[in-house]
């Protein structure tokens, strides 16, 4: 399975790298769950390609999230920002 190319207009952002180092699982670790090589991982989480969405079903199904808390068209915020309010410089 080839990855899709990612598209200049209206990118896919993804959380893919802060999930998985989150629940301990290598790239090697999550590609073989959702069944694809581990160089698809890093190109997702690098923002290379996008899922096809098949793919982003199976992976959202390893992270038991939907797919809205896994992908997004705008950039997601920090954590710490949509849990404490802040943002990077504010004390």
């Amino acid at each position: 399975m080839s990855p899709v190319r990612r598209g200049k207009e209206l990118p896919i952002h993804n959380r893919l790298q802060v999930l998985r180092v989150e629940r301990g699982l290598t790239r090697v670790q999550l590609a073989e769950a959702v069944e694809v090589n581990p160089q698809t991982i890093g190109a997702l989480e690098r923002g290379d390609h996008y899922p096809s969405l098949d793919l982003a079903f199976r992976i959202c199904e390893v992270f038991g999230l939907p797919v809205e808390a896994v992908f997004s068209r705008t950039p997601f915020q920090p954590l710490s920002t949509q849990v404490y309010g802040q943002s990077k410089g504010e004390s």
